[in-house]
């Protein structure tokens, strides 16, 4: 019934971390599965955007999700359960991304010039110089973009609404309206270049 990236064998492991007063109930279990298979593709893309590789952004969902199950276990609130997902997504991705980065400064990366290279064979040449061009502009205009207008455009390409954007990054809702109406115009300049 779930997916085959669902957390089921962290479910079974964290047995052993909760009190003994703690049962794992099967609705809690059911209620996470939900959340998992609706949420965990947005999560791993914004945890992506915070600029971990793809094996970290699935690790730090899955703890995500695992922190998730003890806090239900708990008793912990049910209240605005994406936006919990979301914060711990995050300030779990900086952590990752700090590490990395102090792993970087030791380590020199490995064919680095390769890493995003591929050919796709059913366009032309033409079309994928020109994709590639306008790929590289948008990720310019995106990477150039205040990191509060970058966090709350990737929270709101995966579908949060500005409400549970808001709560995550601890901002005004009219905060939110004003870095995704300049990141959206800063976007649309570019493409119309």
């Amino acid at each position: 019934m779930s997916s085959p990236t669902s957390p089921l064998l962290p479910l079974q492991l964290v047995h052993g971390a909760l009190p003994d007063d703690a049962a794992a109930s099967p609705t809690v279990q059911r209620e996470v599965l939900q959340l998992f298979d609706e949420c965990a593709p947005g999560l791993r893309r914004y945890v992506r955007s915070c600029g971990l590789t793809p094996d970290a952004a699935e690790d730090v969902v899955q703890d995500a999700f695992l922190a998730l199950f003890r806090h239900l276990c708990l008793g912990g609130s049910r209240r605005n359960l994406r936006g919990w997902l979301v914060q711990v997504c995050y300030r779990s991705a900086l952590k990752q991304r700090e590490r990395g980065a102090r792993r970087d400064r030791r380590e020199t990366p490995w064919a680095p010039h390769l890493v995003n290279t591929a050919i796709d064979p059913t366009d032309s040449p033409e079309a994928r110089l020109s994709a590639h061009r306008r790929q590289r502009r948008l990720r310019a205009v995106v990477r150039a973009l205040p990191w509060r207008d970058r966090q709350c455009l990737y929270l709101r390409a995966d579908g949060l609404p500005y409400r549970d954007i808001a709560k995550a990054l601890g901002v005004s809702l009219g905060t939110v309206a004003k870095s995704l109406a300049r990141a959206v115009t800063r976007l649309s300049s570019a493409v119309h270049e």
